[in-house]
Parts: C-alpha cells; structure tokens; sequence
C-alpha cells in the first residue's frame, strides 16, 4: 500500500455500516477514512469521494500562478500531490465539478514544477555543497533521482582523480582510504 493511500479524506456514505474500525458509516453523513478504503468504497457504489480543498479549481489556479511568479520556489502542496490526484481522478472523476479542468491544471503545474527542478539543476556550479528543495514533491524526486545518481557518480570519479594527483601526507595517508581500497576484492562472474 502506497503511503499517500494511507491520508484520511472525506467521504459521504450511501449505505449504513456499523462494524469495523472506521465508521460507524451512516448515509449522507461525512466521515473520514483512508483513501484506499474510500476508493475501494467507491468501486463498490457505497460513497461519493469529497474532494481535498487543494484540488478545487480556484486553489490549483492559484498555486499555477504562484508557481509562475516565483522562479525559485515550489508552491506548497502535498508531498503525493501527483499520486493522490491520479487515484482519485481514475476513480472518483465524477465527484469533481470540472474534472478535466481540475486534471489540466495538474498538468500545467508538474509542467512548471519540473521546469523549475530542470533549470535549477542546470544553475548548479562545481563548488555546490548542498541544494535545498522545499516543498518537492515525491514525484519530482523520483524523476531526478537518476540525474542525481548519475551525476553524483561522475562527481566522486573526478573527485578520485584529483585525489590521486594529490601526494598524501603521513596522516593523510591512514584516515583516507586509497582508491585501491574502493576496488572489488575479487573479480565477478557474469550470471
């Protein structure tokens, strides 16, 4: 079960049930339980899924633009922003007023988020210790994340070279590891 199916939402009830760890369920009466319980309800016709005030039209209209505005900052939204909208949409599209409006604004905002993490990467000098993205989501991650290995690995490779231009020093010499010691020990055999 993916974590953001584990976030409590509102839901309205068609039927009554009174056992179970979550409820009592009565109809037409808001409760809030777990996402994948109210879609799994929702598969089974016994709720109408009651949208998160973040994804109404107004507010992802507003953090569009906001996004926009500001060229170094991510609009806060919630981490699984992208993975709770498409479980929703591919299962509940029909609670929304302007579904598609609702999914085009989506759209247009991972757009320009990932523009930002794009030109943000490309921004990035030789001597940068650290970067700070607040507000990403678990999407973007993912999505950088084999740039960053791969470029991470490139980093370490020319940090090595310049390592072994350098001439250790005694002390040096015991507390950093040679880049022999980085070797495989023994040699692998293809599968």
């Amino acid at each position: 079960m993916y974590s953001e199916e584990r976030k409590l939402f509102d839901y309205l009830m068609c039927c009554r049930i009174l056992q179970g760890d979550y409820g009592p369920f009565r109809p037409q009466i808001p409760v809030t339980v777990p996402l994948w319980l109210g879609i799994a309800m929702k598969k089974r016709s016994k709720c109408r899924i009651q949208p998160p005030d973040w994804m109404s039209v107004e507010r992802l209209s507003e953090v569009l633009e906001m996004e926009r505005e500001a060229p170094r900052e991510f609009q806060p939204l919630p981490f699984h922003y992208v993975e709770i909208a498409k479980l929703l949409l591919d299962n509940a599209r029909e609670d929304f007023e302007n579904n598609y409006m609702v999914q085009s604004l989506l759209e247009d905002i991972k757009d320009v988020r990932w523009d930002k993490v794009e030109k943000g990467l490309k921004n990035l000098s030789g001597r940068t210790h650290a970067v700070k993205l607040k507000n990403i989501s678990a999407m973007e991650v993912n999505r950088m994340r084999t740039f960053t290995v791969r470029a991470l690995q490139s980093f370490f490779k020319h940090d090595n070279d310049d390592m072994m231009k350098q001439t250790p020093t005694d002390s040096d010499s015991q507390s950093t590891p040679s880049s022999s010691d980085r070797l495989p020990r023994r040699t692998l055999r293809p599968r």
